[in-house]
């Protein structure tokens, strides 16, 4: 099996018409599906946040059989994901798409699982102890984007689970946690 870093592809991904948009709809879906669930567990498994359009991505070629995706086949494999909420585009001509292996409410009950874990209760962190703090080290949060993790702390800051406060700069944004 092929690898990509430390990363197994998939058998389909030696299999040449996966990297060219299938014209029968049915066979399209399946397509779309395939390259669905293999770009949100390639971005996952690497901490990959925002893919670029205009750039390459390790996933978008293969030279071993000589192919890689066209741009309206990397284009239709994201608007499959933003149309199910697994990402969004950041930009309106569609040249860079955030990913979201968890929808935003989902990172939210992550945050929580982490404070309650990890005994955080009535605590303060950093917004950035948050990402790359030793506490969240070995965990999904570790490494995680700050416009993702500052929208998932925005959802439990609604919900009354914390309080956001500012800091004199954005590396010193805190988190106050609720019991």
């Amino acid at each position: 099996m092929q690898k990509l870093g430390d990363f197994k592809l998939p058998n389909f991904f030696n299999y040449p018409p996966y990297f060219t948009l299938q014209p029968v709809k049915d066979t399209r879906e399946k397509q779309i599906q395939l390259w669905k669930e293999l770009i949100l567990e390639f971005c996952r498994s690497q901490k990959i946040f925002v893919i670029s359009l205009e750039e390459d991505f390790p996933l978008f070629l293969n030279s071993t059989i000589e192919r890689s995706l066209s741009h309206e086949a990397r284009e239709a494999f994201l608007s499959a994901l933003v149309a199910e909420g697994h990402a969004e585009w950041m930009d309106k001509g569609h040249k860079k798409c955030l990913l979201l292996w968890h929808r935003i409410q989902d990172w939210a009950d992550i945050i929580l699982n982490f404070v309650k874990e990890n005994g955080l209760e009535d605590s303060v962190m950093t917004v950035e102890e948050l990402r790359s703090g030793v506490e969240s080290r070995g965990t999904e949060l570790h490494g995680i984007d700050r416009s993702v993790l500052m929208r998932a702390l925005k959802v439990l800051e609604n919900k009354g689970k914390l309080a956001i406060f500012k800091g004199t700069s954005t590396d010193d944004d805190g988190v106050k946690f609720s019991a």
